[in-house]
């Protein structure tokens, strides 16, 4: 541990204690007034089963508006006296002099793992190079190696990934630092694939560090992890915050900006309560390998899928297995340098979303019964209720309507008692806005925090393009974030509904093509219903009394237009537009560091691929495999030779070639193409025969095949 820092650690021991206590001591204060005001506000009426009801859902709610309230007030506080007890890292790498940084020795290896399953190849490649390239030139490569490990099932995919590869070793001369690695079968998805990794290879490093397919990290914090884990044996996982960058989309760049100017303070809060009882969030972190091969081997939650069988969200599970064992898990908020992208449009966000919410809801068998730490329960019920809060919202605005409903058409007079409050108004009108406006407060009180911090702190400023367009930019985000929550609250609700009657989720490929924009009929298909819903709520609203309509029409005038934001948010060209007028800007773009340079410079110089003919689409991976040499051997390298095999299982490989020659790629099944693939002798096999067999033999396919081979080749 830097020195420096220890010794500031230990002096402000008693100053954090203290701030830790006033922390939850204002979340407890808080999420109890809130519900005593709310009681006595609808107990001035005659209470019934369901002002009872209202009133439990109401409990829930007001304590998740509290907890990111405090969390962030604290945060603030902590950002703006410049307290170093927040500061986990000190980020010791930068702190080094740059003859120190040059003659820094690392005893320990670590290794760089990209898990890449059905990604964009030439995205995924370019962000290993860009890490490569900046670790070589730091001087301290020798300290890392890197691993792509594939779980990709599109054929096209996998060779496209095996053919990037040699393409890179060569270009960089790397063989013995870059290793690809594709599993058969992607058993348990992601936790899998590390987890295979840690059986095959784990032992022979002392920590790895987990990219997403679209994360990128520098070398100064790469460096700066590894320094803090030499330094403190007693870490199990340093987790950093990831940056959003990238962003290209209008969605994207409304995400990339919140999370970039309202980071830093939430960061700070959540470290605050956390501390060496942190979280891991899948990626961006660096692990220490002895204890989490020992420990970390998950759990089969009772029951059978969604809610039981495989843990889906392995992360969350993983920390608290690794803390239970007395390990520490830091957030290195402060540390620059870590980075990753943002679904680029609403839906695919909400797809994201939908695979985390049947992952969180299956966290309730442990964060309910599992033995496990104080801090990892809490962060696992805090991601419960991140989902169920929104079907709670949602029951809530639902009761409130028909309660109104019921009061209006019974033609009774309103007739209210005291408050049992000394504090609270005489005005049942007034007392229902105090309570109202503190929900307000709760949640733009965030958001003010920031504006304070940019009118104090103009470097702070600068970095988002200076005061007047950051503060215009964090008002336009409230806007639109304001009018896409309830739309999030629909789909969070039906991911809830589904969930608990058994829908399973697929893991599959995140878009991140900021060109495409959503079109009309996806727009349709996944906001139709929730357009009926606000038009419903707004006709029984405007029935019901001109007030209600009043206050509920920021609620339903989002479900009416939901198609239209949808189809707005994920434009590409208006994205750019807000940049141009230096608006949602981030630091990143105000002033880039070297690894997201490179990596642009990578992307820019890639080749334009030639618009295949379509019949051949599907299955260009076969076509590289089965016609060019020099893909068939770097394909049949990868492959486990089969010096034996059953006569049956040869016989039907044999056949299965014969067909997939004689009458072309669909004749099989994509499980009998997949298994082709994965058998060398068929490989090889194939190869050979097409080349040997006289054209007039082949099916009309593999002609066509074979002459835009020959003619890309002339």
């Amino acid at each position: 541990m830097n020195p420096r820092y220890q010794q500031s650690w230990k002096s402000q021991t008693k100053h954090m204690v203290v701030l830790r206590v006033l922390l939850w001591l204002c979340i407890t204060i808080l999420s109890i007034a809130g519900p005593c005001l709310f009681l006595d506000f609808i107990s001035r009426y005659s209470m019934t089963t369901r002002h009872w009801f209202l009133f439990i859902i109401y409990i829930p709610l007001n304590a998740v508006l509290v907890f990111g309230f405090a969390q962030a007030l604290f945060g603030f506080y902590l950002v703006m006296t410049q307290s170093e007890m927040r500061q986990i890292s000190q980020s010791i790498y930068l702190s080094l002099s740059k003859t120190e940084q040059k003659h820094l020795n690392l005893s320990s290896k670590t290794a760089l793992l990209f898990p890449v399953y059905n990604e964009d190849t030439s995205r995924f490649y370019a962000g290993v190079e860009t890490t490569y390239r900046a670790l070589k030139k730091s001087g301290h490569l020798d300290a890392f190696d890197i691993f792509i490990l594939s779980d990709s099932t599109n054929p096209n995919r996998w060779i496209a990934e095996e053919e990037h590869w040699l393409s890179l070793i060569q270009k960089l001369d790397a063989e013995e630092k870059i290793y690809y690695r594709h599993r058969f079968k992607n058993l348990n998805q992601k936790s899998g694939n590390i987890s295979d990794f840690c059986r095959r290879w784990g032992s022979n490093y002392d920590h790895m560090i987990c990219f997403d397919a679209d994360s990128l990290m520098t070398t100064e914090t790469l460096l700066s992890l590894v320094l803090m884990m030499e330094k403190n044996p007693q870490v199990g996982i340093i987790q950093t915050s990831p940056r959003i960058f990238q962003g290209e989309t209008l969605f994207a760049r409304l995400q990339q900006f919140a999370n970039r100017i309202h980071g830093e303070i939430s960061s700070a809060g959540l470290n605050l309560w956390q501390q060496s009882g942190g979280n891991y969030w899948g990626h961006n972190g660096i692990i220490r390998m002895a204890p989490f091969i020992k420990y970390c081997t998950l759990p089969a939650l009772p029951g059978n899928s969604p809610l039981g069988g495989r843990v889906l969200s392995h992360d969350f599970v993983e920390a608290a297995l690794i803390h239970k064992q007395g390990y520490e898990i830091w957030l290195a908020h402060d540390l620059e340098g870590s980075y990753e992208e943002c679904p680029p449009t609403l839906l695919d966000f909400a797809s994201r979303d939908r695979r985390w919410c049947q992952g969180n809801l299956q966290h309730i068998w442990i964060a309910l019964f599992g033995e496990i730490p104080f801090a990892n329960r809490t962060h696992m019920i805090n991601g419960i209720l991140a989902y169920l809060s929104a079907p709670l919202w949602l029951l809530f605005l639902l009761m409130s309507t028909l309660l109104t409903y019921s009061f209006y058409v019974s033609n009774l007079s309103l007739l209210s008692q005291p408050s049992k409050l000394a504090i609270m108004p005489e005005s049942i009108m007034l007392h229902g806005l105090i309570i109202l406006s503190l929900s307000f407060v709760y949640l733009f009180g965030p958001k003010l925090f920031t504006i304070i911090r940019l009118l104090i702190d103009p470097a702070f400023a600068i970095r988002f393009g200076g005061f007047l367009k950051a503060s215009i930019s964090v008002l336009i985000e409230v806007v639109f974030f304001s009018l896409l929550a309830p739309l999030l609250m629909l789909f969070h609700s039906a991911f809830v509904l589904g969930t608990l009657i058994g829908q399973k989720v697929q893991w599959n490929t995140q878009n991140r093509d900021s060109q495409s924009h959503t079109s009309l009929t996806s727009a349709l298909a996944a906001h139709g219903g929730q357009t009926l819903v606000g038009l419903f709520w707004a006709i029984l609203a405007g029935i019901i009394n001109p007030f209600l309509f009043f206050w509920a029409s920021p609620i339903f005038l989002s479900w009416l237009f939901a198609p239209l934001l949808s189809i707005i948010t994920s434009h590409h060209g208006l994205g750019l537009w807000f940049k141009k007028q230096d608006l949602l800007l981030t630091p990143e773009e105000v002033k880039p560091c070297k690894e997201i340079k490179l990596l642009e410079k990578i992307l820019s110089k890639r080749e334009k691929i030639e618009t295949p003919i379509p019949e051949l689409v599907p299955h260009q991976g076969l076509i590289r495999v089965a016609l060019d040499p020099y893909v068939n051997a770097l394909h049949y390298g990868f492959l486990r030779p089969r010096s034996k095999q059953q006569p049956l299982t040869q016989k039907r490989f044999e056949h299965l070639v014969k067909d997939l020659i004689l009458k072309g790629p669909d004749s099989l099944s994509s499980e009998d193409r997949w298994h082709l693939l994965n058998d060398s002798r068929s490989v090889e096999n194939l190869h050979n025969t097409l080349w040997k067999t006289n054209s007039s033999k082949l099916c009309p396919w593999w002609s066509l095949a074979i002459s835009r081979f020959r003619l890309s080749y002339s």
